[in-house]
C-alpha cells in the first residue's frame, strides 16, 4: 500500500504514550496516514512529535474521562472536516493483576472504565466522523480474551468483554461498510509487562498475612513470568503488521490472532476439555 494511497486518511490512535501505541502511531505516520496521537500528558505528545513527522498530531485524550473524549472529537472534526476520520485504533489499555479473591473492587471497576467503557465511550464519540469517511475500527485484544490465565482475571475478564463488543459492532455498523476488527496479540516485549512485575510485587503487600500467605506461592511464580514475558515476548512488529492490515486492506479481517500461543489458545478453547487447559494454563504461569 503506497504512502500516496494514505495520503489525507486520518487515523486516532488510543494509548499512544507508550508500547504498542506508540508504536502504531509511528508506524502509520510513516504510511503516510495523519496520525491524532491520543496521549494523558503533553510531554508525551512532544516526546512522539519529535519522532515522527510533522503531520502526526498529539491529542490530550483519557479514555475515562468524557470531558477529553468530546474535547479531542471536537479538535479530530475541525482538522479533518469532510473527509471525516478514516481509522480509530482504539489501544488504550491496563493490566490489573492478582488473585481475584483479593483484587479490590475498585481496581477492577478501574480494568474495565479502560479497557471496556473506554473503548465504547470513544467509539460513540468519533463514529459520525468514521461514518463519513465509511472508515474502520480496530479494537486492541489480547490472548487473554481467548483463554484465561490465573491471577489476570479483571484483565482476562475486559478482554472477553472486548471480543463481543467487537462482533456487536461489527454486525450493527455494516449497513454503513465501517470495519470492526480484533488485534488479538500474544504477549508483546512492552513496559507493560514490567509495570505488571511492579504491581505483582505491590499485591502481597495489601493482603491480610493469612490471604497473603495462602497464594504466596503462586504469586512468586507469577513474578518470574512477568520478568520472562518482559524479556521473551514476541517483537511489537507483529502487531504493527495486523494493524497496518486492517486499516489497509481491501476486506480486512475480522480478528488477528497473532503469535503462535495465540492460535494454540484459540485451538485449545475449541478442542480440549476445560481442566486440560486449566493445566497447561497454571503450568504455562510457572504454577504446580
Amino acid at each position: 500500500m503506497g504512502h500516496s494511497t494514505n495520503a489525507g486518511r486520518s487515523v486516532l490512535v488510543t494509548g499512544a504514550s507508550t508500547g504498542i501505541g506508540a508504536a502504531c502511531a509511528l508506524d502509520l505516520d510513516k504510511l503516510g496516514f495523519r496520525v491524532f496521537a491520543g496521549v494523558r500528558k503533553q510531554a508525551d505528545g512532544e516526546a512522539l512529535q519529535q519522532q515522527a513527522s510533522q503531520q502526526l498530531t498529539p491529542v490530550i485524550l483519557d479514555v475515562t474521562l468524557p470531558d477529553t473524549i468530546e474535547q479531542a472529537a471536537a479538535k479530530i472534526e475541525a482538522a479533518v472536516g469532510d473527509d471525516g476520520l478514516f481509522g480509530l485504533v482504539n489501544n488504550a489499555g491496563i493490566l490489573v493483576p492478582g488473585p481475584l479473591e483479593c483484587v479490590a473492587l475498585a481496581d477492577i471497576r478501574r480494568q474495565f472504565e479502560v479497557n471496556v467503557f473506554g473503548v465504547v465511550s470513544v467509539t460513540q464519540a468519533m463514529l459520525p466522523l468514521l461514518r463519513t469517511a465509511r472508515g474502520r475500527i480496530i479494537n486492541m485484544g489480547s490472548i487473554s480474551g481467548k483463554a484465561a490465565p490465573p491471577y489476570l482475571g479483571a484483565y482476562s475478564a475486559s478482554k472477553f468483554a472486548l471480543e463481543s463488543i467487537t462482533d456487536v459492532f461489527r454486525m450493527e455498523l455494516s449497513r454503513w461498510q465501517i470495519d470492526v476488527s480484533i488485534i488479538e496479540p500474544d504477549t508483546v516485549a512492552t513496559p507493560i509487562w514490567g509495570k505488571l512485575l511492579d504491581t505483582t510485587l505491590n499485591i502481597g503487600k495489601h493482603l491480610p498475612d493469612t490471604v497473603r500467605q495462602l497464594y504466596e506461592q503462586d504469586l512468586r511464580s507469577m513474578r518470574k513470568s512477568s520478568a520472562k514475558m518482559e524479556k521473551t515476548g514476541m517483537s511489537v512488529e507483529y502487531v504493527l503488521r495486523a494493524i497496518r492490515h486492517a486499516l489497509t486492506a481491501r476486506r480486512p479481517k475480522t480478528r488477528y490472532p497473532v503469535g503462535f500461543r495465540t492460535h494454540l489458545a484459540c485451538w485449545a478453547a475449541r478442542n480440549l476439555p476445560d481442566r486440560t487447559r486449566d493445566g497447561f494454563m497454571r503450568r504455562a504461569m510457572g504454577m504446580k
